[in-house]
C-alpha cells in the first residue's frame, strides 16, 4: 500500500472533521426540535420561537405543531 502524501492526509483529516461536525449537528438538531416541542406544549407561540431561533414561524409550527 502506498504511503499517504500530504494532500491525502489533509483530505482524510477533513473527512474526519466533517463526520464529527455532521454528528454534532444531528445531536444539536434533535435537542432543538425536542425543546421546540416542549415550548409549544407550554403555550409558546411559533412567532416567539422563530425570533429565538432565527427560523421561520412556519418551520417552527411544522416541527412543533400545537398539541
Amino acid at each position: 500500500m502506498d504511503d499517504l502524501d500530504d494532500l491525502d492526509e489533509a483530505i482524510t483529516t477533513a473527512a474526519r472533521k466533517r463526520a464529527l461536525a455532521a454528528k454534532a449537528f444531528e445531536e444539536a438538531d434533535q435537542e432543538l426540535r425536542a425543546l421546540l416541542v416542549k415550548a409549544r406544549a407550554a403555550n409558546k407561540g411559533p412567532s416567539h420561537l422563530a425570533r429565538l431561533t432565527g427560523f421561520t414561524r412556519e418551520w417552527v409550527a411544522k416541527i412543533a405543531p400545537k398539541q
